[in-house]
């Protein structure tokens, strides 16, 4: 029998919309995505994400299952259910309360929260950091996106505008951000930064050139992918060491396909973050790698449900 009762949870990103009903253990039931194209209109991604929803909805009520609500993980700054801004990749995805709207549509509570805070809350209700109070969690991919986690809440700062640990600035004066400033971790320590260090020092083709095909070259013991690797590692190690004195989390999780990578790339972070965290701060902090995958998004934004009507 699967647990009752379950939730619907919402992923979305810039391609894709990504859905499943997920239990209050864990269980995913149903699963899946519909494409939203890089031309989508704002129009289009509303629509998508009702579509998504009501192939829950529908399976949901054929199994005879108990629905406590609906949650959200979407791009950008998000308050109250409202997306204020901040999510350049989707057409016009501001100043939108995807929270009434879906909840007018399907008579329902609707919660809805960042989808990088929606991943971490994922890992700390079902995946890697289950059963902790205190969770940083890191994702490692374009960008550097995360979560913060205290006494087993989402912390966003005041109207939930903080959070944004890929841009903490980890060297002074340092090169240009995406995000207008200068010397942020994401700059160094992406998994695009990383790729335009590699392609700097071999000259090859960035088409050519991904996460993956550096993680078999440093395997090979490349001069180049291991100099690259090391200097990604140790970015990491110092943003994350920063994070650890200032939180003391019980665990820092590392997402995103790279941390995919194998054992031997998270104890290289860990090296680095523990080299430069205080001594105290970090005596009861463990650094391990993400659990959930690409499930991570749909089980997060499912939690959000439960936490807030259970």
């Amino acid at each position: 029998m699967i647990a009752k009762p379950c939730a619907i949870g919402i992923d979305l990103g810039g391609t894709f919309v990504k859905y499943a009903l997920v239990s209050q253990t864990g269980d995913i039931i149903i699963d899946g995505k519909l494409p939203i194209g890089g031309e989508a209109t704002r129009e289009d991604t509303l629509d998508a994400i009702q579509k998504a929803i009501q192939k829950v909805v529908n399976h949901a009520t054929l199994k005879g299952l108990e629905l406590k609500g609906i949650g959200i993980g979407s791009p950008g700054v998000v308050d109250k259910g409202v997306v204020l801004g901040g999510a350049e990749n989707l057409d016009r995805w501001e100043n939108i309360d995807l929270g009434t709207i879906y909840s007018d549509k399907f008579h329902m509570p609707v919660f809805v929260d960042n989808d990088a805070n929606v991943m971490g809350l994922g890992e700390v209700a079902f995946g890697a950091a289950r059963e902790c109070s205190d969770v940083i969690f890191i994702t490692v991919g374009t960008g550097i996106g995360g979560a913060i986690v205290i006494n087993g809440q989402l912390y966003g700062g005041y109207k939930n505008r903080g959070g944004e640990l890929g841009h903490l600035t980890i060297q002074h004066d340092g090169i240009d951000c995406s995000c207008g400033g200068r010397g942020c971790l994401e700059a160094y320590a992406s998994t695009s930064a990383l790729i335009d260090q590699y392609v700097d020092k071999t000259g090859k083709d960035i088409k050519d050139v991904d996460g993956h095909y550096i993680i078999e070259r440093f395997k090979e013991n490349e001069p180049e992918a291991v100099a690259c690797l090391k200097a990604h590692t140790e970015y990491l190690g110092h943003g994350i060491a920063g994070f650890i004195n200032t939180f003391a989390p019980q665990k820092v999780v590392i997402g995103g396909g790279i941390s995919e990578a194998g054992a031997f790339y998270i104890d290289m972070i860990k090296k680095a973050a523990f080299r430069y965290a205080m001594p105290n701060c970090s005596s009861n902090t463990e650094i391990i790698a993400a659990s959930l995958g690409n499930n991570a998004g749909c089980m997060g934004a499912a939690s959000l449900v439960f936490k807030s009507t259970l």
